[in-house]
């Protein structure tokens, strides 16, 4: 199964009217992109290069000025209730803010129950529950049963993203579209989660479009990289590709900033006798 963005355009701001200047930014201009059942695709970028924006247009969130997003080879602008509810449950999102993206007055049991009940993964509670149960256990959440009464507030950072991830996995999406989904955390959980979605895209086939701005992540998780520069795809390519030989300024820029950190950290760290925390998909 592929989602694929095709032409995509969206504009933001108010058209130019008489006596009233037009304030208009295009987000997203022409772009093409796609992600394939388990693949794990990049797309990195500044900050305002409108990753976010495209991501939300590929998971049905923002309609497109121009260009359509298409699951399978079908559309999803136009079609029947059906249809989007089938789409709903093949591509499913995870975002930056676990906080923000949980209901603080609901239990991670009520939270996970609700996404079963109402895909009809299962019906009857005991069901539920175990369906609830193992997906727990499958994000790394063991015993599940410590974890099914608590609250958001009662969770660490890394315990919520990986609610937020077993929520994304309780409908069996093909496609998972994660945008800044390891940025607001330490190096250290940020390994472990990342570990996690690399597991679970060899076992369960899961694709990744995958928004960062993150270049060691780039180099260690994806197989396949977008770079985005003022709403546009200015450089496509394998990350060995990407990263020997860079075909575009933007990129040029991303990838120096990245060196130009690690030196930065490096000289920290010396200074206070030891190496700099690396980053291991493997802990």
């Amino acid at each position: 199964m592929r989602l694929r963005a095709e032409s995509l355009t969206k504009t933001f701001g108010r058209k130019q009217r008489p006596g009233k200047p037009g304030l208009q930014v295009r987000a997203v201009d022409s772009v093409n992109v796609s992600v394939n059942a388990g693949d794990f695709v990049t797309i990195v970028g500044e900050s305002g290069s409108g990753k976010s924006t495209l991501a939300r247009m590929m998971l049905g969130l923002i309609t497109p000025d121009e260009g359509r997003v298409s699951i399978g080879g079908v559309s999803i602008a136009g079609t029947s209730r059906k249809e989007q509810f089938k789409f709903r449950s093949a591509v499913q999102a995870v975002l930056q803010d676990p906080s923000g993206s949980l209901n603080p007055r609901k239990t991670v049991r009520t939270a996970l129950a609700e996404v079963a009940r109402l895909h009809g993964v299962a019906t009857n509670r005991s069901d539920i529950d175990a369906k609830v149960r193992e997906t727990l256990s499958l994000v790394g959440l063991t015993p599940a049963g410590t974890y099914l009464d608590r609250y958001p507030h009662e969770l660490s950072g890394g315990q919520r993203q990986r609610v937020l991830i077993a929520r994304a996995l309780i409908p069996g999406p093909k496609i998972i579209v994660a945008d800044e989904a390891v940025s607001a955390l330490d190096v250290s959980v940020k390994s472990g989660i990342l570990s996690l979605m690399c597991d679970l895209q060899k076992r369960l086939g899961i694709g990744y479009l995958f928004i960062t701005h993150d270049l060691t992540v780039v180099k260690k998780v994806a197989d396949y990289v977008y770079v985005m520069q003022n709403g546009r795809v200015v450089e496509e390519a394998t990350p060995a590709e990407l990263f020997t030989n860079p075909q575009h300024d933007c990129t040029r820029s991303l990838l120096n900033a990245r060196l130009e950190l690690d030196d930065v950290l490096q000289e920290r760290y010396t200074n206070h006798e030891q190496g700099p925390p690396a980053l291991s998909v493997g802990h």
